[in-house]
């Protein structure tokens, strides 16, 4: 595992080095006709009250991309994940029209059970690096334009997206809060990965990174708050996990309203390696969160072939989010 890390910064080091229209009305009235007179009762009188102005129309709920306000239990989350570098996932800024392809040929097969799939592109967002970068916080945000482009990708294939977190030697809260701008949209949510989430004096990649429950928790708060303020559909928070280290204490997550809490085990290797992880880490996951599971192209296919759809939705618990990297 700490090979895949390290292999996985190799690549990410590379990577860093309205005018007013003449058309609009008018309420000067036209000129009178030649000959034409005007009585005082064709005069407007100024004891009459103004007519009332039509009531506007009341903005549209805000909704998730197919219409719905809730994600569970009507549907499955799939989708893939990436962002700038090859590196981090299928999910590939130079080939968004292709991942998107290539989701929808992977969608079918995790409908069989009646879940309708809602696609998920999960960007990774905030990047952990093994250097101090200009913050000396060990990692970076990706400009705004990086992320709207992302945004009006998942919105052209009715897609959620999901801002991966990994914040080096910040905190899961204060990184989250910098991107509070795109979670207050309807269609946008999170994914927190603790594996890279290190302590002073710890490096991303050198060290397994972890959290708490409690700090889960803070994050699952502070969105469910901007959820009812701005009256939005359900959001989906994601915590990756790969050992059962990561997350200590994690009975200190609790149930928030208007979020949905995910976990997805992120283990690698042939299959009855990745079922292992599961059963392992899964047994500690409370009650209200959904369980959610990970694959990967590459790293898993170097110990053989990758678990099928069929393969996956026979895990136990049954798995809610399924994520391609």
């Amino acid at each position: 595992m700490r090979a895949r890390s390290l292999c996985c910064f190799a690549a990410m080091v590379a990577f860093m080095v309205g005018a007013c229209s003449a058309d609009e009305d008018s309420s000067v009235p036209g000129p009178i006709e030649p000959g034409a007179t005007s009585s005082p009762d064709d005069q407007p009188s100024r004891d009459q009250p103004p007519q009332d102005e039509p009531t506007p129309e009341p903005e549209p709920e805000p909704t998730l991309p197919n219409g719905a306000t809730s994600i569970f239990p009507e549907h499955r989350l799939v989708g893939f994940s990436g962002g700038r570098s090859p590196a981090f996932g299928r999910l590939d800024a130079e080939d968004l029209d292709g991942a998107a392809a290539e989701l929808d040929e992977i969608i079918p097969d995790y409908e069989v059970d009646g879940r309708t799939v809602l696609p998920v592109y999960e960007l990774i967002a905030i990047i952990a690096h093994p250097s101090p970068t200009a913050s000396g916080l060990y990692r970076t945000v990706e400009p705004d334009e990086v992320i709207r482009d992302y945004l009006e990708a998942a919105r052209e294939h009715e897609a959620l997206l999901l801002l991966n977190v990994q914040p080096g030697r910040s905190g899961f809260l204060d990184d989250v809060q910098l991107l509070e701008e795109w979670l207050r949209e309807p269609d946008v949510g999170l994914a927190l990965d603790p594996e890279w989430a290190v302590g002073d004096g710890e490096v991303p990649g050198q060290t397994y990174g972890s959290t708490t429950g409690s700090e889960l928790d803070s994050v699952a708060e502070y969105v469910s708050a901007l959820v009812a303020e701005e009256n939005l559909p359900e959001k989906v928070i994601v915590f990756h996990q790969v050992h059962e280290s990561v997350v200590e204490d994690e009975d200190d997550l609790g149930e928030h309203p208007g979020v949905e809490i995910v976990k997805s085990v992120d283990g690698i290797g042939a299959r009855a390696d990745k079922e292992a992880t599961w059963d392992r880490v899964i047994a500690t996951m409370p009650e209200h969160v959904r369980a959610g599971f990970k694959l990967f192209f590459e790293e898993d296919t170097r110990h053989g072939p990758l678990m099928t759809p069929e393969q996956v939705l026979a895990l136990e618990p049954l798995p809610e989010y399924v994520l391609y990297e």
